[in-house]
């Protein structure tokens, strides 16, 4: 299954072979598959396409990137999983999605099954088709009032990052939206720009280019501090808005699954710490999409996420959206 999606899907980063690969404790034989679990264009694409060129230039070797979209990320997710625990099968995405999957019973895992490479912050922002009539977040927020369960959101699922975005408004609000999943960000972004739906709280980087097109309107990020996106006014935090709102940092990367060879995962480490934390390409993605440069591994990683882990979880809990006690699954509240 993973070799025909491989054959057929997958799209080849750069070429074998870089003659300025350094001299690292892993050096793979064959190409390296990156599986993003979700679409095309979205934020985990985008991002990963990038780390891709990177590890490229480091190692030497080809990077592949795989798109296997399905179940808010837990089928590209688990093909890792049940892949050789080799280092040449590895995952990614949203930290706090690897955090939280077990608790939406979607997949059997948490964060202490991998080992994680984070390169940015994303954040959520909450975004209308242009042509509604949601001119500010108050008359959203009203609106979702008014007629309780009939403002359509549109998401990459209950366990995305807009999933989340949109859980932690509604509650932080006190509203009820009609919530409508894609298979990725990307999608869910087309759809409310094309006015299949009326708002989206996907992430920035998946919305900048519709925002400065003119086709979705930005009313707030979901964050506790303004966002500076290149060609558009200062977006303003929710929490301008809504106080009380909890707020989180959501870190994107690739994961390597527990088990793989030691010498792969110290590979990993030193090209996060000599390629990666000094990498221009993600200084000026990040610049441009509205996205935060946050290079960290190991314990930190772990412990730079668990806020996010913790109040998605506990989110989808209280919400009764979970299938599974948080604390059950090792998440202290």
């Amino acid at each position: 299954m993973l070799r025909s999606l491989m054959l057929t899907a997958a799209a080849i980063v750069g070429l074998t072979g870089a003659a300025s690969a350094q001299s690292y404790p892993w050096k793979p034989t064959k190409p390296i598959t990156i599986i993003v679990p979700w679409g095309a264009g979205g934020s985990t694409d985008q991002v990963v396409r990038l780390i891709g060129k990177e590890v490229e230039s480091a190692i030497g070797q080809s990077v592949v990137i795989v798109n296997q979209p399905g179940a808010s990320g837990s089928i590209g997710t688990k093909a890792v999983l049940d892949a050789p625990k080799d280092g040449y099968t590895i995952a990614s995405g949203a930290a706090k999605d690897a955090g939280t999957y077990a608790v939406t019973g979607l997949l059997n895992t948490k964060l202490d099954d991998w080992h994680l490479f984070l390169a940015v912050i994303n954040s959520s922002v909450i975004g209308v088709n242009a042509n509604s009539p949601y001119k500010t977040l108050d008359d959203l927020i009203k609106a979702m009032k008014d007629k309780p369960g009939t403002v359509t959101v549109a998401t990459a699922g209950i366990n995305s990052s807009g999933g989340a975005a949109l859980g932690a408004f509604s509650t932080g609000a006190g509203v009820e939206a009609k919530h409508v999943t894609y298979d990725g960000g990307n999608p869910a972004v087309i759809a409310t720009a094309g006015g299949e739906t009326s708002v989206t709280t996907q992430l920035a980087v998946e919305q900048a280019e519709m925002i400065r097109a003119g086709r979705i309107r930005a009313l707030a990020v979901v964050g506790t501090k303004p966002l500076n996106l290149e060609g558009v006014p200062e977006i303003s935090p929710v929490t301008k808005f809504i106080p009380t709102f909890p707020a989180t940092d959501n870190y994107f990367g690739i994961f390597l699954p527990k088990g793989v060879p030691d010498e792969v995962v110290k590979t990993f480490e030193a090209i996060w710490t000599d390629k990666l934390a000094k990498s221009e390409a993600l200084k000026k993605y990040a610049t441009s999409r509205g996205a935060i440069v946050a290079v960290v591994h190991g314990d930190a990683a772990k412990a730079a996420v668990m806020p996010a882990v913790k109040e998605t979880a506990w989110g989808l809990w209280d919400r009764k959206q979970a299938k599974v006690d948080p604390a059950s699954v090792g998440i202290p509240r």
